[in-house]
């Protein structure tokens, strides 16, 4: 086993700072491994419950993520229920999983809401035109209206929803032929707690 360890598992800052870069690339490069997260929320029944979400902005001094939902999909109701929330990452070239978890705001009808619905392509903002609304059941795989023409792009406005999810715990694993390293750092309340601990 080499002993070499790459330079951002030198102290616990380091290995943070890495992290949150990953993410900050996440948000600028679709084609990056961790731009496409995996997010849980808790289902009325106590149920978890997990799917793939589009990471849109990171804010490194909040500590907040933005991710966008249809305020009709059962992620939503989830989250106006139960703010708790929960992401995984992982970057499989680097071998790095980040795990989140955090509490969630949704924002409809403000400034967030419209700065987020204002930087979205027309080509998403028409998901959010669907009729009938995400999840809902239809009697043929067709029976569903989705516009196609990007200018009916402004319809789904009505169902848009940004998500901010603030971070109270970030968990950093790195898999590596050195033996893999983990560090767990705590967010509460203007304290923060950061620690190395066994993999």
């Amino acid at each position: 086993m080499t002993d070499e360890l790459p330079p951002f598992l030198a102290d616990l800052n380091a290995a943070l700072g890495h992290g949150f870069d990953l993410l900050a690339t996440a948000v600028r490069l679709r084609t990056a491994p961790m731009h496409t997260p995996v997010v849980s929320t808790i289902a009325r029944d106590g149920r978890p419950r997990a799917r793939v979400v589009v990471l849109r902005a990171f804010d490194r001094e909040r500590r907040q993520l933005r991710f966008h939902t249809d305020i009709r999909s059962d992620k939503f109701d989830e989250l106006h229920a139960d703010p708790r929330i929960a992401l995984a990452f992982y970057d499989a070239a680097q071998k790095i999983q980040l795990r989140i978890e955090g509490r969630a705001t949704l924002h409809q009808d403000d400034h967030i809401a419209d700065a987020a619905w204002a930087s979205s392509q027309p080509i998403s903002k028409l998901c959010y035109a669907v009729e009938p609304g995400p999840g809902r059941g239809i009697t043929a795989r067709d029976d569903f209206f989705l516009p196609r023409d990007r200018s009916d792009s402004e319809t789904g406005r009505a169902h848009f929803s940004a998500v901010i999810a603030t971070i109270e715990e970030f968990d950093f694993l790195w898999l590596g032929a050195a033996g893999n390293r983990r560090a767990v750092y705590r967010f509460v309340d203007q304290q923060s707690d950061a620690r190395w601990v066994v993999p």
